[in-house]
């Protein structure tokens, strides 16, 4: 849990560990394998996926168009990062969209 808050507060130093620990719930088993634990910007499914499980149905956002304005946003923020963390992905995702308090 600990480096999921560490990988959060290099985004966002003043995070909070009660939301990370939601999101790490949120995603259980697929954190256990490197490859789903991670978001690859690259790819279209992947980024649909993103949108249509953690932003629709998760955060219920119906609007496609500001659901990817914030999943882009969040892809340029972690450009430099090479591997993307899932649980720093979906926290920046919600944040963007004010979302975090409904976590």
């Amino acid at each position: 849990m600990s480096d999921y808050l560490a990988d959060v507060k290099k985004y966002d130093a003043g995070a909070s560990a009660e939301v990370v620990e939601k999101i790490v719930k949120h995603l259980g088993i697929a954190l256990r394998n490197r490859d789903s634990s991670l978001v690859s910007c690259t790819d279209p499914e992947e980024l649909k996926r993103v949108r249509d499980s953690w932003v629709g149905k998760k955060l219920g956002i119906a609007d496609a168009k500001k659901a990817d304005a914030a999943i882009e946003k969040t892809c340029k923020a972690m450009h430099a990062d090479h591997s993307k963390g899932r649980v720093t992905f979906y926290y920046l995702v919600a944040k963007d969209l004010g979302k975090l308090g409904s976590l």
